[in-house]
């Protein structure tokens, strides 16, 4: 989607048909330039993570929620606010990730409802359209929490309705509520404890100012393109770790990828300005005396990146890959997964679908009788139409989803509303709830009885997860520094070490193991035989009267998950 690169400034130099009112296509505009500045600082949001872990994606999801969203108006011609906004919600709907994207969903779909077919939306309208938001944002959530996007939403709807009281105008209106978003964005960490100890504020939340902000800047001229303080310098370590492309731009044939040493006085800035005349999926991240940058460009100028890397300083490795032949192995690969073949579903039974974040994690779900695995998890949360056609073309009507991710869960909620069938969501947080409940897989069996079934036991379950610190914090009173080898106990942190072995340590001596006899890990796709061997050696040496058993999960991000039961 081309149009979604590019400032919408220069597609129509028109911002509005007046200061009080505007159309259909003014409010497309505005939707994309939120969307644009979004994509401008989506790993600002990112970096947002509360835990140093590998997989913070809260501006990739809400990325990809309002890509989709946009992708249902980019061709439409209509003058109709109410009619691009209602088209707009149900992009945004289907392309939902995440938890953030949910309710950023639900959010446009409250905004949505309030425009009704109108054809023009004025001051009091957009009054109504945020304060709808806010109402069909919470309702969306079962257990509200403050100093999340929540809040955001509802400090700008309780703005837009104090602005209105001394003006018409919807540029000065949409100042005020900026301003409020801004304010309230800061004061999230005084609401959310927990954001407070981590040093940040809300991801969700800033996710949403920057869509405002974009309508702003748009509003008044200003730039959508990369500025200063919005290029984002990862750290090696962190680049290598994270998927670099989310998806293969239309035109975009080659990635590259160059390590280089800078000299002379480097402007970062300047530099990612440059990248940008050349391709897409830009990143640069910063080592010791040494840079990495990568890219996408078109087949014709493969070579141009390390002829401008060449005018900042040396280049000491290049990389060049065809993207085509990347996305055919990652499909063989996938492919290959489902070895074990799932079981053919008859119309009346149980179909059980489940999100599994690797290769290995999908043949054990089909072994243990699942019909449909999506590939999903850490990083990249499917979305809800995803969901819905992963189980859509089943000749049965009862459906049973294992999210097996606690930012996937309200996905699947929505999924469940999306269809017609007797879908019930068993809110698995992690793979091992997930894989607990599948040994209660019964296709012939009662559903709801299945359902009592998977809740029940997946009680009885505790999910280990052991990975690298992405940066230094102290969380929890554990000082973490980045590289470290981190522990996680049904998503609380609980350890911090220099090793895997040591990092197991601190897993287990936050369970009460006198309750406990077996241990099932799955091995990531970045850990090697010996890493693994020398785990299980220490393991066995230091823990004799616990069972285990390993597997091959092929997860990225995370060296092991953990299922202790």
């Amino acid at each position: 989607m081309q149009s979604v690169e590019t400032n919408p400034q220069n597609v129509d130099e028109t911002i509005g048909v007046s200061s009080s009112q505007i159309n259909g296509q003014d409010l497309k505009k505005y939707f994309q330039a939120g969307l644009t500045w979004l994509k401008t600082n989506q790993q600002i949001v990112n970096s947002l993570n509360v835990f140093p872990v590998p997989d913070g994606d809260t501006g990739t999801n809400m990325f990809l929620t309002l890509k989709t969203a946009y992708a249902e108006i980019e061709g439409e011609s209509s003058t109709n606010a109410g009619g691009i906004a209602k088209k707009f919600a149900h992009g945004a709907l289907m392309g939902a990730r995440g938890n953030s994207g949910v309710i950023l969903s639900q959010i446009l779909r409250g905004f949505a409802r309030a425009l009704d077919e109108k054809e023009m939306m004025d001051a009091g309208l957009l009054v109504q359209a945020l304060s709808e938001s806010r109402n069909t944002a919470y309702k969306g959530v079962v257990r509200p929490v403050e100093g999340t996007i929540l809040t955001v939403i509802k400090d700008v709807a309780r703005a837009g309705e104090k602005s209105h009281q001394s003006t018409n105008d919807l540029s000065k209106m949409l100042d005020d509520i900026l301003s409020a978003a801004d304010a309230s964005v800061k004061n999230t960490p005084e609401l959310l404890p927990i954001l407070k100890q981590a040093g940040v504020v809300d991801s969700g939340g800033k996710g949403l100012f920057f869509i405002l902000e974009g309508i702003s800047r748009y509003l008044h001229g200003e730039t959508l393109e990369v500025s200063q303080e919005a290029v984002v310098t990862l750290s090696l370590e962190q680049m290598q770790e994270s998927e670099l492309d989310e998806a293969i731009e239309p035109g975009q044939d080659f990635e590259v990828v160059v390590d280089f040493e800078p000299e002379g006085n480097f402007n970062l800035p300047i530099f990612y300005e440059a990248l940008e005349r050349v391709g897409t999926s830009i990143q640069v991240g910063e080592g010791e005396n040494l840079y990495r940058m990568h890219i996408h460009v078109p087949k014709e100028k493969k070579y141009e990146p390390i002829d401008l890397v060449m005018e900042y300083g040396t280049v000491k490795k290049v990389y060049i890959e065809n993207l085509m032949e990347q996305m055919k192995d990652q499909k063989a690969s996938q492919s290959g997964a489902a070895t074990v073949k799932p079981p053919a579903i008859e119309a009346g039974q149980i179909a059980v679908v489940a999100v599994s974040p690797g290769d290995g994690i999908t043949k054990i779900f089909y072994s243990l009788g699942l019909a449909a695995v999506i590939q999903g998890g850490q990083t990249m949360n499917p979305s809800t139409e995803e969901i819905v056609e992963s189980f859509s073309h089943f000749p049965t009507d009862k459906i049973i989803i294992l999210p097996n991710n606690k930012n996937i869960i309200l996905a699947a909620e929505a999924a469940k509303h999306m269809s017609d069938k007797q879908v019930r969501v068993i809110p698995t947080r992690s793979i091992p709830e997930g894989l607990t409940a599948s040994l209660m897989i019964n296709p012939d069996g009662d559903l709801d009885a299945v359902v009592e079934s998977m809740n029940s036991i997946i009680e009885d379950v505790d999910s280990g997860e052991i990975t690298t610190a992405t940066r230094s914090i102290v969380i929890n009173g554990i000082d973490v520094k980045s590289g470290e080898v981190i522990s996680l106990l049904n998503d609380e942190l609980v350890g911090s070490a220099n090793t895997l072995e040591s990092a197991c340590d601190n897993l287990l001596s936050a369970v009460d193991l006198d309750e406990k006899e077996h241990l099932t890990i799955l091995c990531g796709n970045n850990v090697s035989k010996e890493q693994v061997e020398n785990v299980l050696t220490h393991l066995k040496d230091h823990y004799p009267d616990l069972e285990l058993e390993v597997h091959d999960g092929g997860q990225p991000f995370y060296q092991f998950i953990i299922a202790i039961e």
